[in-house]
C-alpha cells in the first residue's frame, strides 16, 4: 500500500502533467522502456502504462512488467509544435499518433489521469477491446473515486473500461457495482 505522502506527491505531480498536451506515439517493437528512458532523460513526460504478469520457463517463475499498449507509450509536451521534434528524433519512435496520417492528435488529460490512477492503484489490470458505446459509469469510493468509464461484466464480475480513444484500445479493471455511479 502507498503511503500518505508518496499518494500526495503523486497528486501534485498529475496536477502539474495536467498543463501539458498529451499524445500517444507509436515505437518499435520492443522498445517502449527504451524510448520512455530516453525521453525522460531528455527532460519529457513520458507515460508508460504497464502490468506485472507471471512467465513460466522450465526452471522458474518470474514477474515481469509488460507495456498495457505494447508498441505505444505517452508523451505530456508544452504548447510549442518545436517540442514534437525531438520526440520523433529519440531513437526508437516511429510516429505521433493522430486518426489523420501526419497530424498528431492530442490524449484529453482525463483519459490520461484515469489510466495513470488504475495503473498506481495496483488493482489487477486487463487490456481489452476498445469499447465506443456502453453504460457510463463513475467510481464513487475507493481508491479510484471519480475515474469514468464504461462498466460490463465479464466471468461474472463488474468490470470498468477505460478507453484511450487514439489507440483503438482499453483496458479493465475489476471494480465492486457497489461504488458505481451512473452519468
Amino acid at each position: 500500500m502507498m503511503g500518505k505522502d508518496t499518494h500526495t506527491e503523486l497528486q501534485e505531480q498529475i496536477a502539474n502533467m495536467s498543463e501539458l498536451r498529451w499524445y500517444a506515439i507509436y515505437v518499435r517493437s520492443r522498445h517502449e522502456f527504451i524510448v520512455r528512458d530516453a525521453l525522460m532523460q531528455s527532460g519529457v513526460a513520458a507515460f508508460l502504462p504497464t502490468v506485472n504478469k507471471q512467465r513460466q520457463w522450465k526452471d522458474r517463475k518470474k514477474i515481469i512488467e509488460f507495456p498495457l499498449f505494447p508498441g505505444y507509450l505517452f508523451v505530456g509536451l508544452g504548447d510549442s509544435d518545436n517540442e514534437k521534434y525531438p520526440v520523433l528524433k529519440t531513437r526508437g519512435v516511429v510516429r505521433f499518433m493522430g486518426r489523420v496520417p501526419g497530424e498528431p492528435e492530442i490524449v484529453p488529460f482525463e483519459q490520461i489521469n484515469a489510466l495513470m490512477r488504475v495503473v498506481e492503484s495496483g488493482e489487477g489490470i486487463d487490456p481489452y477491446p476498445f469499447f465506443a458505446e456502453g453504460i457510463r459509469v463513475r467510481i464513487k469510493a475507493g481508491p479510484l473515486k471519480g475515474v469514468e468509464g464504461i462498466l460490463i461484466t465479464r466471468k461474472g464480475f463488474h468490470h470498468l473500461v477505460l478507453s484511450i480513444d487514439i489507440l483503438n484500445r482499453g483496458v479493465s479493471v475489476r471494480v465492486d457495482a457497489a461504488d458505481v455511479e451512473t452519468l
